[in-house]
């Protein structure tokens, strides 16, 4: 594995804020404004735009998706190595040109028919940031740590196969 990358930030740790949740989650949250709602984050010249809804406990869904996990909205659980990452996907988004991070398109079948998404992945600190491509912009739709051999190599088939069917 290379080193960690310069541009990477700190993570953000509980243990900073004396292991106080409320407080936490306010300097977390605080963080992802700074990144995604004061200034507006660009990739490959498209803007980053956020999904706002459902807003829960006053903070857009974005903001939930790169902290928790799960698949029903309503049931989504706090996964604090998500939250520790949260200054992580603007940079890996913003250094997607970096040697450090893959990048490739894939289809995402929905109830609602396929969705494109882009994967951007920080394979050296086993982070991975999906955007949703909705045309004229970008939403970051989740990031998280890919720990599991088996989702490590279907990332790693899935970047082959999209740049050996570019080629």
């Amino acid at each position: 594995m290379s080193a960690k990358p310069a541009w990477l930030p700190p993570l953000v740790l509980l243990r900073e804020y004396g292991g106080d949740w409320d407080r936490y989650l306010a300097a977390i949250y605080a963080w992802f404004v700074q990144d995604f709602i004061e200034s507006k984050p660009v990739f490959q010249g498209r803007p980053i735009r956020l999904k706002r809804h459902p807003v829960s406990q006053g903070k857009e869904a974005t903001f939930w998706h790169l902290v928790s996990e799960g698949q029903i909205e309503e049931e989504r659980e706090i996964d604090f190595r998500r939250c520790e990452r949260i200054r992580w996907p603007r940079p890996v988004i913003e250094h997607s040109t970096d040697s450090a991070v893959k990048v490739w398109e894939n289809v995402r079948t929905t109830k609602r028919g396929s969705e494109n998404r882009i994967c951007l992945w920080l394979e050296a600190e086993e982070y991975l940031v999906i955007l949703a491509d909705r045309k004229e912009y970008l939403l970051p739709w989740t990031a998280y740590l890919v720990e599991r051999p088996h989702q490590k190599a279907k990332l790693q088939k899935e970047f082959d196969a999209y740049w050996k069917s570019r080629n």
